[in-house]
C-alpha cells in the first residue's frame, strides 16, 4: 500500500458531446495531453470530472480509458458519495480495474459527526483492502468542515494516505501541515493557494488548471517544492489570472471553455449545470492567452 502522491495531480474533466455522452476520444486526448506536460498523477471522477452525474458503466469506461492513456503514471479515482455503501461500492470497483488510489469526499447533504466520518473511511477501507485513500475536504460543496482534529481521528487509519485540503483556509492547512503525521501527505485542493499551501507544508498539489496548462503548473509546483521561491512566485503571478478565471463560474464550467479552445473537447457539461455565459468565454479566453505569455497554446 505504497502510493507516491508528491508533485503535481491533475483533476481530470470528463468531456461531453453536444448530445451529452461521454466523448471518450476527448478524454483520451485530454490525459494525453496532461501526461505529456509532465503530470504525476491522474485523477479522474472527481468533482472537476463531474463524477456526480456519471452512471457506473461511464465511470468505468473513464477509468478504463484513463489507466490505458496514463503512461504509468498512478490514477487515483474519485470514489466518494454522500451514501457509504455506495461509496465503498465504487472504490472496490476502481480498485478492481486497476486504481492505485481512491479520492473520497466528505460525505455531502448528511452533514455526519465526527464518528460517522470515520466510520465512514473505515468502511470504505474494508471495501477495498490494501488501497490507498486520499479524504478529500471541500466545506463549500459538502456543507462539512473535516477540521485538523477530525483529520487526527481519520489518520489512525493506515489506508487513508493524504488529505486534498479545499477548505480555501490557509490557517487551516498551515494547522494541517503542522500537526501532519509522518507518512501522510498534504496536498493543496485549490491551484490559487498551491504556492502558500507548499509554503506551510503541502507537497502537491491536486490541479484544475493542469488541464489546460500542465507543463506550466508542473513548473509552479516544482519550483515551490525544491525551494525556489523567486521563480515560484513568478510562475504564480503569471497563471494566477487564468487560475481565477477558471472559477468565475463554478468547476469545471470555465474549465470546459478553456478546453474547447485548446480543441479538447467541447464546453459541454451536465445538467444540473448549464454551459458558460458569453462573458465567461471572453474572460477565460483572454487569461489563457496571457497565461500563455501572450501565445495561445494550441493543442496538436
Amino acid at each position: 500500500m505504497t502510493l507516491e502522491l508528491s508533485g503535481l495531480a491533475v483533476a481530470l474533466a470528463t468531456p461531453f458531446s453536444a448530445s451529452g455522452e461521454v466523448d471518450l476520444a476527448a478524454f483520451r486526448k485530454l490525459v494525453r495531453h496532461v501526461v505529456g506536460g509532465g503530470v504525476d498523477t491522474l485523477v479522474p471522477l472527481g468533482t472537476t470530472g463531474e463524477a456526480s452525474t456519471l452512471d457506473d458503466a461511464e465511470r468505468d469506461a473513464v477509468i478504463a480509458a484513463c489507466l490505458e492513456e496514463s503512461g504509468g503514471r498512478p490514477v487515483v479515482v474519485g470514489t466518494g458519495s454522500n451514501a457509504t455503501r455506495h461509496a465503498a461500492a465504487m472504490t472496490k470497483r476502481a480498485q478492481a480495474l486497476g486504481a492505485a488510489g481512491a479520492l473520497v469526499v466528505t460525505p455531502y447533504y448528511n452533514k455526519p459527526n465526527a464518528d460517522g466520518l470515520v466510520a465512514h473511511y473505515e468502511a470504505i477501507a474494508e471495501a477495498a483492502p490494501g488501497l490507498p485513500l486520499v479524504a478529500y475536504n471541500v466545506p463549500s460543496r459538502t456543507g462539512l468542515n473535516v477540521t485538523p482534529a477530525v483529520l487526527m481521528r481519520l489518520w489512525e487509519n493506515p489506508q487513508v494516505v493524504a488529505v486534498k485540503e479545499s477548505s480555501g483556509s490557509l490557517a487551516q492547512i498551515a494547522e494541517v501541515g503542522r500537526t501532519l503525521p509522518k507518512g501522510k501527505t498534504l496536498l493543496s485542493g485549490d491551484d490559487n493557494l498551491a504556492l502558500a499551501a507548499m509554503a506551510v507544508g503541502a507537497t502537491g498539489l491536486v490541479s484544475v488548471l493542469g488541464n489546460v496548462l500542465p507543463r506550466e503548473t508542473a513548473a509552479l509546483v516544482a519550483a515551490a517544492r525544491h525551494g525556489h521561491g523567486a521563480e515560484a512566485l513568478r510562475m504564480h503571478q503569471r497563471l494566477l489570472p487564468l487560475m481565477d478565471a477558471l472559477f468565475v463560474e463554478v468547476n469545471p464550467v470555465p474549465l470546459k471553455v478553456a478546453l474547447k479552445l485548446l480543441g479538447l473537447g467541447s464546453d459541454a457539461v451536465r445538467l444540473p449545470l448549464a454551459c458558460a455565459s458569453a462573458a465567461t468565454h471572453t474572460l477565460v479566453a483572454e487569461a489563457l492567452c496571457l497565461s500563455a505569455d501572450g501565445t495561445f497554446p494550441g493543442v496538436k
